[in-house]
């Protein structure tokens, strides 16, 4: 595609009182989803020692995952198709119903099965809420409404430790964590039933079964190939993995091609911008992994430093990474510029990964909380204008799909840079060269992002006001 698209859309005169209730319907819902996420976390250890299934936790992390990025690019395209508000109730439903089943298991086998079904509905829940901006507010005020959604990621990362350890320590353990969800869901899922507008298309393409199909593969071999290349004994197994999945991400490119309603549209994938976007925002996963990770390892067995001071070390860098997005939505909102801030963030992590890097067991603890706080800022800044761009790059009837696809990057990024930095770890004699050489891995993966950004096209955010009844957004498609 080479040339520029065009694309006007009509804003009628919004409802206020609707408007309110169907962003508290969003932000209620997006807060259980991830309040639940933080108090899992907490619970997991005494649910595999329950299920004695220590040998499996890995798969826990692994097959849930990628059930959950299969189903956020899919329910990302079905909403598109049939509706925001119908497909959040049925990621709500699903999310539900995997979370009763989760909380009867019996076996780690059973836990592990039950979670990869409910992530395919608890994943989506997330991206959604972001895609339903765009429809709710005119281009003008979709910056600040989605820096705004990172209010319920704060306060979800504040509440669901907390939560999460009193429940489990409760008589109940860690099955209330999944029962307590199940009503949450049920208050979230009325208001998304009463609140938000049907966005649905009259007329429903036939989907993408084939394309859907390929795509679940082509990501499954590529997370395993990864995995399975810092294992030794698995080292051929990775490579072989890997091809596979390089010959069914190009098997899925050219069926997307000729899709009637692709689950990825080419629109999207081979915008410029989004594409820039997407898989620099996948590679600034690395400085997460890192920094919440890597670095308390460090700083626990290099520095000497007891857990408790530990995490309150960390707690700069948490709180920047969950709050950063808010102001940024409004910066985006007044400036209409996303570029520059884009620059600055990845810079600033480059340089933050560079400085650990050279970190002794002598440093300071002030110098790790300042590099990781700085960390903590660029790394927060990134996601609220990831799904602007996302927003802004692609027509509007591809919304759903460009959210999806933004945050199915991120995932593949969470899932493949353990492995990577799990491999640079390993690759060294001692503990302290192994963490530094993750640190520099980290700065590198983070460097070339910041290469990527600096190509990136400056589309206009400036899509008018309120009041204006038309609209003109340009997005720069790639060569080709």
């Amino acid at each position: 595609m080479t040339q520029t698209q065009s694309i006007s859309t009509q804003h009628a005169p919004p409802d206020r009182r609707k408007v309110v209730i169907s962003v508290w319907a969003i932000f209620i819902a997006e807060f259980v989803s991830l309040l639940f996420a933080n108090a899992r976390n907490i619970a997991q250890p005494g649910m595999v020692a329950e299920l004695n299934g220590m040998e499996l936790f890995s798969w826990l992390i692994a097959l849930p995952g990628l059930a959950g990025a299969a189903g956020t690019l899919l329910f990302g395209k079905l909403s598109d198709v049939y509706g925001r508000r119908t497909i959040i109730l049925l990621s709500i439903a699903i999310f539900s119903v995997g979370l009763a089943i989760s909380a009867m298991s019996t076996s780690m086998v059973f836990l592990v099965t039950a979670a990869t079904f409910m992530t395919i509905g608890h994943f989506p829940i997330y991206p959604l809420c972001f895609a339903v901006v765009g429809d709710l507010f005119p281009p003008s005020q979709r910056a600040k409404w989605t820096g705004l959604l990172n209010i319920p990621v704060a306060f979800s990362a504040l509440l669901g430790p907390v939560l999460g350890g009193v429940v489990a320590e409760s008589m109940f353990g860690w099955r209330g964590v999944y029962w307590g969800t199940i009503p949450l869901n049920l208050i979230a899922g009325g208001l998304i039933f009463f609140a938000l507008p049907d966005t649905s298309q009259k007329v429903k393409p036939k989907m993408d079964v084939l394309g859907t199909f390929v795509m679940v593969v082509a990501t499954t071999t590529l997370i395993f190939g990864f995995s399975w290349l810092g294992t030794p004994d698995r080292f051929g197994a990775g490579v072989i993995q890997l091809l596979i999945s390089l010959v069914a991400w190009v098997v899925f490119i050219r069926i997307e091609k000729r899709a009637e309603a692709p689950i990825l549209d080419p629109q999207v994938l081979f915008n410029r911008t989004f594409f820039t976007a997407a898989v620099a925002g996948m590679l600034s996963f690395f400085g997460t992994v890192t920094i919440a990770g890597y670095s308390p390892i460090f700083v626990q067995n290099v520095m000497a430093v007891s857990p408790t001071i530990s995490g309150s070390m960390l707690t700069p860098f948490s709180t920047l990474v969950a709050f950063m997005g808010v102001p940024v939505g409004f910066i985006l909102a007044k400036t209409k510029k996303y570029r520059g801030m884009l620059i600055f963030g990845y810079a600033v992590v480059v340089l933050a990964l560079l400085a650990m890097w050279r970190f002794t067991a002598s440093t300071p603890i002030w110098m790790y909380v300042l590099a990781t706080g700085i960390a903590g800022m660029g790394l927060g800044m990134l996601p609220t204008i990831n799904a602007v761009v996302a927003q802004f790059a692609v027509p509007k009837e591809l919304l759903g799909v460009a959210v999806g696809a933004i945050f199915f990057f991120q995932m593949i990024g969470i899932a493949v840079s353990p492995s990577i930095l799990g491999f640079a770890q390993n690759s060294t004699a001692d503990l302290e060269n192994g963490l530094k050489l993750v640190f520099l891995v980290s700065a590198v993966a983070l460097g070339i992002a910041l290469l990527l950004i600096m190509t990136i096209p400056e589309i206009s955010l400036d899509a008018g006001t309120p009041e204006k009844s038309k609209t003109s957004i340009t997005a720069v498609p790639m060569e080709g």
